[in-house]
């Protein structure tokens, strides 16, 4: 049984520390030189191979793990961008070559040149590719994504929506991404304790300075607020030696409050040398010594953001400050009425017990629509038709009846089980519109449809069937019925 897993099912703590794989000899060596200290504190250490953090041609998890000169037993990630089932496949193969057999699914952030309205990329987002991993490799250790740092309620409950997609999917665990609200910290664990059948929680985590939080404010989905920013701006134009030394520090607190709510373990970035290990590892020694409660944590964590003669610095951003449980959103009458009309449409064009259900499947069974011609041309005839109304792009497996009509093509990273982690108060990673899945559970509140959103597990675009239509898969006669 490898590290990681052992750790999750003995409910050992762990320290997972993630490495971004760039070509620089130097920085090999100090991450397999950190690597061989086994453990920080008493906690086991597991290396993590993050992977296209940049873009396509950064070094990949196994390429890196190849440079190793010590063999090392990693959780390697997996990006959904611009990837497909066969990506996928040939990635669990190459991995059962070096034995190795867990893995940690995310969609990915946007892809650098990604742009709107030009070239369209799509992700193998985590949900689809957690199934085919599941079904492949049924034995190995999955993890997956979730990001509870979320101020309005549409963005904040889809996300709990799709987490619950990837544990039916087949997660073993959840990491939670970067942030530093305690409370959401603390919302994430109730809902995974209150889940049928509750899974570890990882939490991710990184010493903040002013200069690192800098890079940080331009990755999609990672929350630091101006009050924040004041903090550590304020802690470098004393002494940038002691910037540093609280950043550690800070660092050190946070671990400890996490291991108090009940996480599983961390997920540790931006220590890259023995050094800063040690001198982490002293600081949560000491404050192991001073706090034996997550009360007195709490009361510790936000004096550590506090300037003098100032009030604590605030987690969330100064427009909004949602949290799990307030109800708010509301759907507008055009959303209601828009998918009222689709929904109407649909269950009478598309069913096989109406008789106009069973006139349009009979025409689009016709041998006329299965040759080449016919082909291109009923693509055609659908686009045409659904491309003013929902924004389709003729994926060729149409799933608008399991999104409440909101077509994933609009989503420009082509996702359908729910948002990715990028949104900031409803706006999409790509800034130029709403996030799409905000609308769906917008109107899926509405409506009374949320169940819908996080009980129906929708398979990834098999490439071959793009740009063609899905009426004859519909009305094929091994579909299912709806």
């Amino acid at each position: 049984m490898n590290v990681l897993k052992k750790a999750l099912n003995e409910q050992t703590f762990v320290c997972v520390v993630e490495f971004v794989p760039k070509p620089s000899s130097q920085r090999f060596a100090s991450f397999e030189k950190l690597m061989q200290r086994t453990r920080l504190c008493s906690w086991p250490l597991v290396a993590a191979m993050a992977d296209r953090v940049s873009g396509n041609f950064d070094l990949t998890p196994l390429q890196a793990l190849s440079r190793l000169e010590s063999p090392l037993s990693a959780l390697i990630h997996f990006s959904g961008k611009d990837r497909e089932r066969s990506d996928l496949l040939a990635q669990l193969d190459r991995m059962t070559a070096l034995s190795i057999n867990q893995l940690l699914m995310i969609s990915g952030d946007r892809l650098p040149g990604h742009q709107p309205g030009q070239r369209p990329v799509r992700y193998l987002e985590s949900v689809p590719a957690l199934q085919i991993a599941r079904q492949a490799r049924p034995d190995w250790l999955l993890g997956a994504a979730l990001n509870p740092f979320k101020y309005l309620e549409e963005e904040g409950c889809a996300q709990y929506l799709k987490a619950q997609k990837k544990l039916s999917a087949g997660a073993d665990f959840l990491t939670v991404q970067l942030g530093f609200d305690w409370r959401k910290h603390q919302e994430a664990v109730v809902w995974a304790n209150e889940q049928a059948t509750p899974k570890p929680l990882l939490a991710c985590v990184m010493g903040l300075t002013v200069a690192r939080a800098s890079m940080l404010a331009r990755v999609p989905g990672v929350m630091l607020s101006p009050s924040m920013l004041e903090v550590l701006s304020a802690e470098a134009d004393c002494s940038p030696a002691d910037a540093q030394a609280r950043s550690l520090n800070r660092l050190a607190l946070h671990i400890i409050g996490l291991q108090l709510m009940g996480y599983a373990g961390i997920h540790l970035s931006g220590v890259h040398d023995v050094s800063e290990l040690d001198v982490l590892e002293a600081a949560i020694i000491e404050w192991r010594s001073k706090i034996d409660s997550l009360t007195q944590w709490v009361t510790a964590w936000e004096s550590s953001w506090q300037l003098p003669d100032r009030s604590t610095a605030m987690f969330h951003p100064a427009e909004s400050a949602w949290y799990k449980g307030e109800s708010r959103a509301i759907a507008s009458r055009k959303e209601v009425l828009r998918y009222h009309l689709l929904a109407g449409v649909h269950s009478h064009l598309f069913s096989r017990t109406t008789l106009l259900g069973k006139a349009f499947g009979w025409s689009i069974r016709h041998p006329a629509w299965s040759t080449p011609t016919g082909l291109r041309w009923l693509h055609h005839l659908e686009r045409s038709v659904k491309r003013p109304l929902v924004g389709c792009d003729t994926c060729g497996q149409c799933r608008l009846e399991d999104t409440l009509y909101i077509c994933p093509e609009t989503c420009p990273k082509g996702l359908a089980n729910g948002p990715c982690g990028g949104t900031r108060l409803n706006r999409c990673e790509f800034g130029d519109r709403e996030c799409v899945h905000s609308v769906k559970y917008r109107t899926a509140k509405s409506v009374r449809q949320l169940p819908l959103l996080s009980e129906r597990l929708i398979p990834c675009v098999e490439q071959g069937n793009r740009k063609s239509s899905s009426w004859p898969r519909w009305f094929n006669a091994d579909s299912p019925v709806r």
